[in-house]
């Protein structure tokens, strides 16, 4: 990753610049981003011997907005996760607007928005039947009856927790960052960046149709990966994956968590560096 004085610098795969180009040189105006939630789900190592941690990541398919690339899982807010009566346990709405920089009826939409895209595209389960517990296996037919309500949007979040008689464990998930969609592109997100573990007796699967391709690793061998042309990873994925690749283990994950900035946005510009080639800028904090 080249850098100058104020940014970090990332390689603009070809087809992208050409329609950056296109954009401006048409004079069209940004869509509005849509305001999503992503999650960074964290496991121990499988060797219980091996310090550090693992992530969850999957391949977007190519049909999909960015596909072909390695991301966490994550998706748009939902109307249905602006319901005000949800069963809640952890930082409250006003809590959660303050480190998200939204109103407390936003922060709890995109709260509710990374639990239940993690139920819909990993089949993990952030909620419990009270405050200091978390529910066991979900992948049973029923859970996975429930999860595809939830897909054809025949049910909300708050109804599944209600007909489960279940709590969002809120206490589970961490800011981390905030991250909007460069203005050239057709879809653009307003991303809230959260953390979580995988709770334990839960199994991370690939229940999405939007991911051709699952894995858990660290977040060092994921770097490798795409240092080496391997994998694709756009700059919100690989400037996050290197942040917390600083951490020793997710305790520590979650230590950094509470002292991050995850109100302000972070917005990659288009940048043509001293050799002439277009490049990601992202600004450095």
């Amino acid at each position: 990753m080249p850098a100058d004085d104020d940014a970090v610098l990332f390689a603009v795969p070809e087809p992208m610049v050409e329609q950056a180009s296109r954009f401006y040189a048409a004079g069209r105006i940004p869509v509005t981003p849509r305001v999503a939630a992503t999650v960074l789900l964290l496991r121990p190592p499988d060797d219980p011997g091996r310090p550090g941690f693992e992530v969850y990541l999957l391949r977007r398919v190519p049909a999909v907005a960015f596909g072909g690339v390695y991301a966490f899982p994550g998706g748009g807010v939902d109307p249905g996760d602006a319901e005000t009566e949800v069963a809640w346990t952890g930082p409250d709405a006003a809590a959660w607007a303050g480190r998200l920089g939204c109103s407390p009826t936003q922060a709890q939409a995109i709260v509710c928005a990374a639990a239940r895209e993690v139920f819909e595209e990993v089949g993990v389960l952030l909620a419990g039947p009270h405050g200091d517990r978390v529910v066991g296996d979900v992948s049973g037919t029923d859970w996975e009856a429930d999860r595809q309500d939830l897909l054809a949007r025949r049910l909300s979040f708050a109804d599944l927790l209600r007909r489960r008689g279940l709590t969002l464990r809120a206490d589970l998930l961490a800011p981390w960052s905030r991250w909007i969609t460069p203005e050239f592109e057709p879809r653009r997100f307003d991303a809230y960046f959260f953390v979580a573990r995988l709770p334990t007796g839960q199994l991370a699967r690939n229940a999405s149709a939007e991911a051709d391709r699952t894995v858990w690793i660290t977040p060092a061998q994921a770097l490798s990966r795409a240092a080496a042309g391997q994998w694709q990873l756009l700059p919100p994925t690989r400037v996050t994956l290197t942040e917390v690749a600083a951490c020793a283990d997710s305790d520590a994950v979650f230590a950094a968590a509470a002292h991050r900035d995850s109100a302000t946005a972070i917005t990659p510009e288009l940048r043509v560096d001293p050799t002439g080639t277009v490049r990601f800028a992202v600004p450095r904090r």
